[in-house]
């Protein structure tokens, strides 16, 4: 058994934390898309860093610090749209502080591609680390801010994952095969994404409602109305009853956790301002859902040869552009109303829309 189990795929990335933990470094950055593991990662190296047998897995330490309950593990999460000059502070003091009960503290900075301008508060410390603190960085991409912040770490890369791995995964969950292969392939290399949809009974029922607009278009401004209202009211539902049931579980395992160990001040506003970024970032991950859905009808319809070929690839044109302009954060019935103007009607499309998507 090790603490790295839980670890799904990244065997490259696991194996060179594995390596860092027999002569570990200050400061380690993981980066990668959301939901490749490297937040599990990132728990598993700091259990692995107090074990005295290096990750066991089994012995209090590791228990302990994969509970979330060892006080020389500390997880910053931001408190806004980034991180803040007083967040890049309060690390820094954090990081001065001696551990608490062994040789060594783990601080593990999470979202850390929003460190903006408090990337300069971060670097000083890290260039003058004190010797009991490891720094474990996670960031989605490495933008600008972050590139000198990088060059003091040892940096290990995490990919999206594949789908048979992320079907694996579920299977070995308790998932229904099918529905595993299913959720797997539009997850997006994402295994937390494909956990939510593997128990989200309406997901079936919003692919087909995404899939049936082409046929629902007349090319009258009346039927875009129509339908953007309608796929707006379908974002802010999809999928959130799963995600506050898996956020509910977290909650009340904070609560155990606080009444046994006694703990005060143990994250339940940061836990909150966390839940309410999963459930912005859902909505957003939907629209992503459903735009990569429209632009697979259209490609079938193009590969089946049933609708104009410069139409389907202006239509799917068209939606990736408007995919692309999702990280401006437009204003989703905007964003909606815009593109639906802009694609052709397909008529005539059951038997596409029935089809498995492409």
């Amino acid at each position: 058994m090790s603490v790295f189990d839980d670890v799904v795929g990244q065997e490259t990335a696991v194996a060179h934390l594995r390596a860092a933990v027999a002569a570990p470094v200050h400061a380690y950055l993981l980066v990668g898309p959301p939901g490749s593991g490297k937040r599990t990662a990132a728990i598993a190296l700091a259990a692995a860093l107090l074990c005295p047998d290096g990750g066991c897995g089994e012995c209090v330490e590791c228990r302990r610090v994969l509970a979330g309950g060892h006080p020389d593990v500390v997880v910053i999460e931001r408190s806004g749209a980034s991180i803040t000059v007083d967040q890049a502070r309060e690390v820094r003091r954090l990081a001065m502080r001696s551990p608490n009960e062994g040789a060594r503290k783990v601080l593990v900075l999470t979202d850390f591609h929003l460190v903006r301008e408090a990337a300069s508060v971060l670097l000083k410390v890290l260039e003058e680390p004190p010797a009991s603190t490891v720094f474990v960085i996670l960031a989605d991409q490495l933008p600008p801010e972050l590139v000198t912040i990088a060059s003091r770490c040892v940096r290990v890369d995490f990919g999206p994952l594949p789908t048979d791995q992320v079907a694996a995964a579920l299977v070995a969950e308790g998932v229904d095969p099918a529905v595993a292969h299913e959720v797997g392939a539009v997850a997006g290399g994402r295994l937390d994404r494909a956990r939510l949809l593997a128990h989200d009974a309406g997901f079936g029922a919003r692919r087909e409602t995404w899939r049936s607009v082409p046929g629902r278009l007349d090319g009258t401004g009346a039927s875009v109305s129509v339908l953007a209202a309608e796929l707006g009211e379908l974002l802010g539902t999809a999928g959130v009853a799963p995600l506050e049931a898996a956020q509910a579980a977290e909650l009340a395992e904070l609560a155990e956790r606080v009444e046994r160990t006694g703990e005060r001040g143990a994250g339940r506003k940061v836990l909150a301002e966390r839940h309410k970024r999963e459930l912005r970032r859902l909505r957003h991950d939907e629209l992503r859902f459903g735009l990569a859905t429209l632009a697979g009808v259209y490609g079938d319809a193009l590969t089946a040869g049933t609708a104009d070929a410069g139409a389907c690839i202006g239509a799917v044109g068209a939606i990736q552009s408007a995919a692309e302009s999702m990280v401006r954060n437009p204003t989703e019935a905007l964003l909606l109303q815009s593109l639906l103007l802009k694609l052709p009607p397909l008529r005539g499309r059951r038997a596409i829309l029935d089809s498995p998507p492409g």
